[in-house]
């Protein structure tokens, strides 16, 4: 311990020293925030951190599971950073996570016997009710925590890392406490994919593992593709409620005070007080587009929030696609969508996130970095969605939906008429003909493998990714704007793109009618400056030949004419819409403004 306490104070005054011969001003000389991103750089910046986070810990804690670390890893800076979270968060136990069935099994068997979850009558399929407070995405808690409030931009919550950090450890300090910390290494995008990236999340939430199973390559694979040294996105997670010795636990577990933080230039997620959705699990919206999209910056790669899929003519020609769309746009109906025209078919890549990379032949090739649906479930049913409903028909966690008497899910939409009893999603009895409140709640979720759906695509897992040939923008427009056109060409797609807008709807805060701006369908999901974020979409397009680049559209489902219908068919006769873009994706007019009208 003295041989430790040395090596912190020699790093403090040789830290000191630099700033003083560098005449830079700090305000806190071991972090040396200020020196490092003026002077040193991101890579030596980089090589700092992990000096200061190895003796970050002054003793190895005694805890159980700890031990296994170095049969676990060799890599070593990953094995000092569990250690370092271990002796911060306290947990009575370490779990080190191999990602198996066997482990995912015993997991659901233990929330099972603890009340968490409700085992359901289709096949492995489990029902899980949150706290009342603590159901959806909690926007007003959620930070970019960059260098300044200028690289966060306007479009996002700011503090100043130093300060968060502080508040975040001091929340983190015994957070743990009567717990076991599961340690889950994980792949966003097929594993050992140039196109993918690795994260190692740390949770006390048995719920979130076993989810992030599901949405992820979660386990043993993903942890030998570091090796001993590579790079990982490290993500720190608490429901923040420590038990004392015999304390009973509670079904689900939060705290009133959430925070969801991000570090761009470490490249590292917090989050603390809730255990729903993209709060908890980090590879969702934290890792995938918040932290991916600084790191596409940096490296001259696209982190979005778009389907892809891949549609086939009758003629057997398939090209890929990826659209952005803002919410209640129908982008997951759209992924799935069973073509109502002969000869065609759409298949599904994914339904929420794009990581598109240039490949040695200067096109763009995506992923879809996660390996799940995570899909709201009201409004789903077999005449929206039949395709969705198939995936979710075993292998599937539900949360915050209803419970019928059969044992088996419901809410609303998925059936014309409502089952006359029901469990709630408070866990109480619901009555169709007594009840006034929904009995699934508005943002009930259902996490269920991506390897389900009927529509899956042969090369949805494929390392290589996908090339794309169109790059598809919309939004909901009455009207306005024109049912589908194109770009004259890659700057004006950035246009079209940084344009995106939607009407309200009933279900969104807001006017009816009123119109919401959302660039590129990013504004909750951008890890930086929106403007930035413009100008780092302009730069893409100098990266290859113009040729090579893919062609951009903006389609308009919801264009009415002038009796007030919607002029366009349900979402099988989207595919009439594609037929335009899928072929002119190989042929493309220079300087023309295309434009379409449904048959």
């Amino acid at each position: 311990q003295i041989y430790l306490y040395s090596i912190e104070i020699f790093i403090f005054f040789y830290n000191l020293f630099l700033a003083t011969i560098c005449n830079c001003n700090i305000n806190n000389t071991i972090m040396l925030s200020s020196f490092r991103n003026r002077f040193i750089g991101r890579g030596i910046s980089s090589i700092y951190r992990q000096q200061v986070r190895y003796y970050s810990t002054t003793s190895t804690p005694n805890i159980p599971g700890l031990s296994d670390l170095d049969s676990w890893t060799p890599h070593n800076k990953l094995k000092q950073w569990v250690k370092d979270q271990a002796a911060l968060l306290k947990p009575s136990s370490v779990h080190l996570c191999d990602g198996s069935q066997e482990e995912y099994n015993k997991l659901t068997e233990v929330m099972v016997k603890n009340g968490v979850i409700t085992p359901l009558d289709r096949p492995n399929s489990f029902l899980g009710r949150s706290d009342p407070d603590d159901v959806a995405r909690v926007e007003s808690r959620t930070f970019i925590c960059s260098k300044s409030k200028e690289e966060a931009g306007p479009t996002n919550n700011w503090k100043d890392p130093k300060e968060m950090k502080e508040i975040m450890n001091s929340l983190y300090d015994g957070a743990m406490s009567g717990r076991t910390m599961y340690v889950m290494p994980f792949s966003m995008g097929p594993v050992g994919s140039k196109i993918a990236h690795v994260g190692v999340q740390v949770t006390d939430s048995p719920f979130v593992v076993c989810n992030m199973r599901i949405m992820t390559r979660m386990g043993s694979p993903a942890l030998q593709s570091l090796g001993s040294d590579k790079e990982y996105v490290p993500c720190v997670h608490s429901v923040g409620v420590p038990l004392k010795d015999g304390q009973k636990d509670v079904a689900w577990p939060c705290n009133k005070t959430k925070y969801i933080v991000h570090f761009p230039e470490e490249r590292s997620i917090m989050s603390y007080g809730s255990g729903y959705g993209g709060n908890a699990l980090l590879g969702k919206k934290c890792f995938s587009l918040r932290i991916a999209s600084t790191m596409a910056r940096d490296d001259s790669w696209l982190a979005e929030h778009m389907l892809i899929l891949g549609i086939t003519n009758p003629q057997g020609e398939k090209k890929y696609i990826a659209a952005a769309f803002p919410s209640a746009c129908g982008k997951t109906n759209l992924a799935m969508m069973t073509p109502s025209l002969p000869g065609w078919k759409v298949e599904t890549i994914g339904d929420d996130i794009a990581w598109m990379k240039f490949g040695t032949d200067g096109r763009l090739y995506a992923i879809n970095p996660e390996n799940g649906f995570f899909g709201v479930a009201p409004g789903t049913s077999r005449k929206s969605n039949p395709n969705a409903v198939d995936a979710i028909s075993q292998n599937t966690i539900f949360t915050n939906v209803a419970l019928t008497d059969d044992n088996d899910v419901w809410w609303e939409g998925l059936t014309e008429n409502a089952p006359e009893h029901l469990i709630d999603w408070h866990g109480k009895d619901w009555n169709s003909s007594a009840s006034s409140k929904p009995a699934a709640h508005p943002n009930s979720r259902f996490t269920a493998p991506l390897s389900q759906c009927p529509t899956i695509d042969p090369n949805w897992d494929s390392p290589e990714g996908v090339p794309i040939s169109a790059i598809i923008f919309g939004g909901r427009r009455s009207k306005t704007v024109p049912l589908v056109y194109q770009a004259f060409d890659w700057k004006h797609g950035v246009f079209m793109g940084a344009s995106v807008a939607s009407e309200q709807t009933a279900a969104a805060e807001g006017t009816v009618g009123s119109l919401r701006h959302d660039p590129f369908a990013m504004l909750p999901f951008l890890g930086y400056n929106m403007a930035d974020y413009f100008a780092h979409w302009l730069s893409i397009g100098k990266k290859t030949q113009a040729d090579k680049l893919p062609k951009i559209f903006y389609v308009n489902w919801f264009r009415k004419n002038a009796q007030g219908k919607f002029m366009w068919p349900g979402f099988g006769g989207k595919s009439t819409g594609c037929q335009p873009l899928r072929r002119n994706a190989n042929k493309y007019r220079q300087g023309v403004v295309q434009q379409w009208v449904c048959p």
